[in-house]
């Protein structure tokens, strides 16, 4: 089986899952953060997502990667060798994928268990208002989310991310102003208006060059 075939094959099953699920070209490509052609030149048959997306698909489907893979035309339970190879690398995807969840969730119970253990200790001394630590955890937090995730070339989430950084830590400089100074420095809050607007059109920048790469896949 060659590739132009495959290419073919998952392009008639991504239209079929795409019109099951009620989606248009558009929608789902908003959903995979994909431009609307690379959509419909996977559809032609022209290029193929790579493996990632191929789970990615499956997952918003509710199908299996082999169901994506496999000829819409060919009899059930008689998948080609390079359907299989397919298959068994997307199972080798879905692992690293795993492991890596795992990383992330390690690594915020790290920052949330240090924070814990900063609120025990400046509680345990009598200081009031210990309970910040818990509001700084959340930019720190962040921080090491958007560092595993940018090392391993995942920017899906980066956005949001580096919005949660710019609002909260205003919000621990705001309450450590507060509680601590006893001044009302609400104002700082509007330094997240003009911050909130360069990570939009930071992101907007790299939008297109980003859909036209992807479309080139």
């Amino acid at each position: 089986m060659d590739l132009e075939k495959l290419k073919r094959q998952i392009g008639t099953n991504i239209a079929l899952q795409r019109k099951n699920a009620g989606l248009t070209q558009v929608g789902l490509a908003e959903k995979l953060n994909y431009s609307d052609k690379a959509v419909s030149k996977w559809e032609r048959g022209d290029s193929m997502p790579d493996i990632l997306t191929l789970v990615q698909l499956s997952e918003l489907f509710e199908v299996s990667v082999d169901d994506l893979l496999s000829d819409p035309n060919a009899l059930p339970g008689n998948p080609g060798s390079l359907e299989k190879a397919m298959s068994q690398v997307s199972e080798k995807a879905l692992k690293r994928k795993a492991n890596k969840n795992v990383i992330l969730a390690l690594s915020s119970t790290l920052v949330w268990f240090i924070a814990l253990l900063f609120f025990v200790v400046i509680s345990s001394f009598g200081i009031p208002c210990s309970w910040i630590a818990f509001i700084y955890a959340i930019p720190i937090n962040a921080i090491v989310l958007l560092s595993l995730r940018s090392a391993w070339r995942d920017f899906r989430w980066n956005r949001v991310l580096i919005s949660v950084i710019v609002w909260s830590t205003l919000l621990a400089l705001y309450l450590s102003f507060l509680l601590f100074l006893h001044f009302q420095m609400w104002k700082l809050f509007l330094l997240g208006i003009p911050g909130e607007i360069a990570i939009t059109l930071w992101f907007r920048l790299f939008r297109v060059p980003k859909q036209e790469l992807q479309t080139d896949d």
